[in-house]
């Protein structure tokens, strides 16, 4: 008699539960940026005030990454994604509160927005190490394909229906709607066994521990590798999606839906490239994941090159894809190679490593399109992007890098 195997049978609690939350939670944050951005228009603010707003978001992600990392090593990651899950939901709480009564001034939103980078800066090590922790390695490529495929299709559905509800019932009620997403997140993530979150430990100071870290980063040529080209690459990703894309499609394309369209196919290509992903099993898995990095600057080509919106689209599809095909092998390599009591502190370097520049880039990209051209900039963007992509494979171990496990 054949015995029928559910098809998930290899997942996890606390992975079914991880992946369950971040929907969860990944659906309100999507839309929160549209209902902030809209929030800080409601109040007389400009292009320059969306702006700080934004900024006070990712500069104390970026100064707290590494402590964030360090307790998520330190202490059961369970916790610390439960307790920045709620820090986060009484933020946003506080913050819908103050846009629907009309008292959320600049300083408030900077402040409040602020406090959301904080709760970002300790839940990303935290999840990052309970997620692969809670994945057998033979299942690997399957289960961060699911994972990846889950995430992306809600942040997309709840970036569509945020733009579409703060259109409706205004900001407040949908940044209200985000804090229930954290709490809802916080309360799922209580089911995860706290043993198999990470069960931390305190010997170490909190310095000596990120040294630790930062040995264990500098120490493996292709990591630090892949994360100086992502430093660099992903600020010319930002300034053409953020700041070059929405110009030409406004001057050559028809609109800002045009570009939504674009973004949309972007998002399209992140989430159906998993589905042949999750069955592919590259040997050389740093090498397959490097060939994604290729396809990041066809967003930057096309608009280089004045494509329609159909061939943009296209472009924009390929490298949804590039995200997703790299995302998928660089998270098998981090299981694969660094030890589980370091993982959060060695994604913590990878993710500040990885954003540092994406501030620059957005910053610099009004100045760079007047000095080259906005074409120049543009194929300054991608060239860049695929050269450093070439670079990358002079490393010899991103090119060997090979899984460990049998097929």
């Amino acid at each position: 008699m054949t015995t029928l195997v559910p098809p998930l049978a290899w997942a996890s609690r606390t992975y079914r539960v991880q992946t369950a939350a971040t929907v969860v939670s990944g659906l309100g944050n999507a839309a929160a940026p549209i209902a902030t951005a809209f929030a800080v228009l409601a109040t007389g603010g400009g292009t320059a005030e969306v702006g700080y707003v934004t900024g006070a978001r990712l500069l104390p992600t970026v100064l707290f990454l590494l402590v964030g990392g360090a307790l998520a090593d330190r202490l059961p990651r369970q916790r610390v994604m439960v307790a920045a899950n709620t820090f986060n939901a009484l933020s946003q709480a506080v913050l819908a509160a103050l846009v629907l009564t009309g008292h959320a001034g600049l300083p408030a939103l900077v402040l409040l927005s602020a406090a959301g980078g904080i709760g970002q800066a300790f839940y990303g090590p935290a999840s990052q190490g309970v997620l692969m922790a809670s994945v057998p390695a033979e299942h690997a490529t399957r289960a961060f394909s699911i994972f990846q495929m889950a995430r992306n299709a809600a942040q997309i559905g709840g970036a569509a229906l945020g733009g579409a509800l703060t259109a409706v019932v205004g900001p407040g009620w949908v940044l209200a709607i985000d804090a229930f997403g954290f709490a809802a997140a916080a309360a799922l993530r209580l089911l995860i066994p706290a043993e198999e979150a990470g069960a931390g430990h305190g010997g170490a100071s909190m310095l000596t521990e990120l040294r630790e870290g930062w040995r264990e980063f500098v120490g493996r040529r292709w990591l630090w590798a892949i994360v100086v080209q992502f430093g660099v690459v992903i600020a010319c990703v930002e300034a053409t999606e953020t700041v070059y894309g929405p110009v030409v499609a406004k001057e050559q394309l028809g609109g800002a839906s045009s570009w939504g369209l674009a973004m949309a196919a972007f998002g399209l290509g992140m989430v159906l490239a998993g589905i042949p992903l999750a069955a592919w099993r590259p040997r050389r898995i740093l090498l397959a994941g490097n060939w994604g990095v290729f396809l990041f600057a066809a967003p930057a080509l096309a608009l280089a090159l004045h494509l329609s919106l159909p061939l943009l689209a296209v472009a924009m599809f390929a490298a949804g894809t590039g995200v997703t095909l790299f995302g998928i092998n660089w998270m098998i390599a981090l299981q694969q190679e660094i030890p589980p009591a370091l993982l959060s502190r060695v994604s913590a370097y990878d993710a500040l490593g990885s954003i540092c520049l994406a501030p620059l880039g957005t910053a610099l990209a009004g100045p760079a399109a007047t000095a080259l051209t906005l074409p120049g900039a543009l194929w300054t963007c991608a060239l860049t992007t695929l050269l450093l992509a070439a670079l990358a494979l002079l490393v010899p171990e991103v090119r060997t890098l090979a899984r460990t496990e049998a097929p």
